[in-house]
């Protein structure tokens, strides 16, 4: 599992990555992934669509940090720091980072917080492994109970191969498509910063994640007790190692949740003011004022995703999943338009906007089924719900022989980006040359 999910994040980043690094260098003066297509095709409301979509799924992306810095303080404290005052401590560092620090200085923090959780989970792995008689123990251990032995291979009685490769596709191409990886690549200033970017990118991804996806895998065969909807690290760091150490551990894992968060919440706020309000409200708004609007829009979606966090925060799994499967579905119709130059204005709209109903119509089945036999004391549409409902769940189901909604959407993407490209013409203001020509538009 662990090694899936890696290899999808590289070969995501290294397809997806690599074409909006590029392209981003060319245009030096663009921020986003929305400003980048908003100009290639000649169209504001892409811009748009493309940053709406992005804070969506922003919003589940900080609530999934906050939700596991709330639950891994009151598991390491055992309760003397309650959820909502540890997943509210972590809202409050990233606001102050966000509107003190500005994006250098979040540069830095990220680069000084991954590189102490980069440590602190090496030596937490060592430590642990030695505790148990090392790798090899850790992994015969899983393997010698039946409950836990499929665990080792792809597919389970837990998760279906098509469950895991679909996990794994889609964390992928999520995180190729996160605003603040790609402003990464629109903040390089040269072609050696946008090569030492490719070429590190995917190596401390994997040594920063591997650690901690088998420490995970690993606590089952060890019989730690992980209490229900808990994080797993707490527990097994509790179980093998001294509580200064844990808390230190423990430390640096909120640190890559913060660096995390900061870095999303200053994407989101470029995004809204650079993208949104300067286009569609006042585009001759000052630096002064569009700069007071973005840390306050920073400061209302963080409180109000900390609000969602204690409502109904859902399970861990369940937010990241949100988060990363509604990214995913930008991917493809992104990918095609870096590198295929038939593609036009309408197949990238049509391909970004069918996949987003489907996925969102699989994730908000209930809800819209639910409104929808409330209609039915509408005297006109009465009859005609029961047959749009039947409809709407014969499409939307969840699973697809089992491969999940995520990755199914992200082939409808796919399928109506190219197919409407091919049946329609490049709008007269589409600007191609930016993306093929070196340069030559500019």
């Amino acid at each position: 599992m662990s090694v899936a999910l890696q290899l999808g994040i590289i070969v995501g980043y290294l397809l997806l990555a690599l074409a909006v690094g590029l392209v981003a260098y060319r245009m030096t003066d663009r921020t986003s992934s929305g400003e980048m297509l908003g100009d290639r095709f000649g169209s504001k409301r892409l811009r748009g669509l493309i940053a709406g979509i992005s804070l969506l799924y922003l919003f589940p992306y900080v609530m999934l940090q906050q939700v596991g810095a709330g639950t891994a303080l009151q598991s390491l404290t055992e309760g003397a720091i309650p959820y909502a005052a540890g997943a509210g401590l972590i809202t409050a560092f990233m606001i102050l980072y966000v509107v003190v620090a500005g994006m250098r200085g979040i540069a830095w923090t990220d680069t000084l917080q991954g590189a102490f959780m980069l440590v602190t989970t090496w030596v937490a792995t060592i430590w642990v492994l030695s505790a148990v008689g090392g790798p090899g123990a850790a992994t015969e251990a899983v393997a010698s109970t039946a409950a836990t032995a499929d665990f080792l291979s792809l597919g389970s009685d837990y998760y279906t191969p098509q469950w895991m490769l679909s996990t794994a596709i889609t964390i992928g191409f999520g995180v190729a498509m996160f605003p603040q990886v790609n402003q990464r690549f629109f903040a390089a200033g040269s072609k050696t910063v946008l090569k030492r970017s490719f070429a590190l990118w995917p190596i401390l991804c994997v040594l920063l994640f591997v650690p901690s996806f088998m420490l995970g895998a690993w606590a089952a065969g060890l019989e730690v007790a992980v209490p229900e909807g808990e994080n797993v690290l707490p527990a097994v760091l509790a179980a093998y190692t001294p509580t200064w150490f844990a808390a230190l551990v423990i430390a640096g894992a909120m640190a890559a949740m913060m660096s995390s968060s900061d870095s999303m919440l200053l994407s989101g706020s470029s995004y809204f003011t650079r993208d949104l309000y300067r286009p569609f409200v006042d585009r001759s708004i000052s630096e002064r004022r569009e700069d007071f609007l973005a840390r306050s829009g920073v400061v209302i979606f963080a409180s109000t995703a900390f609000v969602a966090s204690l409502v109904t925060p859902g399970t861990l799994f369940e937010l990241g999943d949100a988060a990363f499967s509604g990214f995913a579905q930008l991917a493809l119709p992104v990918l095609v338009a870096l590198y295929w130059r038939r593609t036009t204005r309408t197949g990238i709209t049509a391909g970004i906007l069918l996949s987003q109903a489907f996925y969102l119509g699989n994730l908000f089945l209930e809800p819209i089924v639910a409104a929808l036999e409330f209609m039915t004391i509408v005297p006109i549409l009465g009859e005609l719900i029961p047959l749009l409902i039947g409809l709407l769940t014969l499409v939307l189901r969840g699973t697809y022989m089992g491969w999940t909604a995520g990755i199914v959407g992200m082939g409808v993407g796919l399928l109506v980006t190219v197919a409407v490209s091919l049946v329609t013409t490049p709008a007269a203001d589409e600007r191609r040359a930016i993306y093929f020509e070196r340069l030559g538009a500019d």
